[in-house]
């Protein structure tokens, strides 16, 4: 017969064992009896969870076994956060580092921040698919083929004024989604395993997503740019990448990269009011939130997340008439 003697099961560190930290929110403790396995993970990976576990297992009322348990159990981005876990990743990262020095030649002061499977179009004499890897750095965008070893095409990140997904036909007549990446000297398109995951670690590391070229006659919109939507799925929050657009006409839009038409269109006179909030997302920790009004009565909330949120914010209260209202606590 096993015995548990928890001591503290989910709660706190004492505070001598607590990593020091600038965040007053440091994995406090929360509880909550209608959390199912979902919420069990989320809170692993978003807060983290602090074990403080006796443990004793005897057999026939006599212990045999003692079982002291101290753990902190967390994603590895909220370790980091809190200070835990930074020379395992360090060492992890130079020899991630050195791996990839051994095939690509890097900088001194360069590392690796992405790499998959993709290719390079060459456009003369002929249309032409170079295949190989496509590598982003912190310095870079580079498509290099290992065998033989050879440097297919390069950018400097700084050169890089436009990024976007094409959707084109392949061989087989099946629609593949490009990365079409756009410098002083032209655009060049790219194929990689995932260009999505591309394109929005592109748009993270300071390249501007293409603007669209309005056509002839039609008047270019007030405000076009990648944007993150917190969508309800199948009962759960997820946040999606796609383009935000604020057209002449005053009326917000967001589609997915690969969607059909716009999950979300919201016209001035629906729009109650603009804010800008304190919480996580994919590019930091303020988010615009739109609150609507639709003609029956009906409210909803429309949160959205961009790397400069207070312009996004801004653009959408005036064409609506409000004030957006900017976050001035703390951390929710």
């Amino acid at each position: 017969m096993a015995e548990a003697r928890p001591h503290a099961a989910l709660g706190p560190p004492p505070p001598s064992e607590r990593p020091t930290t600038a965040r007053s929110d440091a994995l406090e403790p929360t509880r909550d009896l209608r959390a199912t396995l979902p919420d069990l993970v989320d809170a692993l990976l978003d807060k983290g969870v602090y074990l403080d576990l006796d443990l004793i297992i005897t057999v026939a009322d006599i212990p045999l076994i003692g079982v002291n348990l101290r753990a902190t159990v967390a994603g590895i981005e909220t370790m980091l956060e809190h200070g835990m876990m930074r020379r395992w990743d360090a060492q992890t990262r130079e020899w991630v580092r050195r791996s990839v020095t051994r095939q690509l030649p890097l900088a001194d002061d360069e590392d690796v921040v992405a790499r998959m499977a993709g290719g390079h179009r060459l456009q003369e004499p002929a249309p032409l698919w170079r295949p190989g890897t496509v590598y982003l750095t912190t310095r870079r965008l580079l498509v290099w083929r290992a065998e033989p070893r050879e440097l297919l095409w390069q950018v400097e990140l700084a050169d890089v004024v436009g990024v976007s997904l094409r959707a084109e036909p392949s061989v087989g007549g099946e629609d593949r989604t490009r990365v079409v990446v756009e410098t002083p000297a032209g655009e060049t398109v790219l194929s990689a395993a995932a260009p999505e995951r591309l394109r929005d670690l592109l748009v993270e590391h300071g390249a501007r997503p293409a603007t669209a070229r309005p056509a002839r006659g039609e008047p270019a919109p007030l405000l076009r740019e990648h944007t993150w939507h917190l969508e309800q799925l199948a009962g759960r929050s997820t946040w999606r990448g796609g383009t935000a657009e604020l057209d002449a006409d005053g009326v917000l839009t967001w589609q997915g990269a690969l969607d059909g038409r716009p999950a979300v269109r919201l016209r001035p006179e629906h729009i109650a009011s603009v804010d800008v909030e304190h919480d996580r997302s994919p590019v930091g920790r303020q988010v615009v939130v739109v609150r609507t009004r639709a003609d029956d009565g009906a409210a909803a909330a429309v949160r959205l997340a961009t790397a400069d949120a207070t312009r996004l914010a801004r653009a959408v209260a005036d064409v609506a008439g409000r004030r957006a209202l900017e976050p001035t606590g703390g951390s929710r």
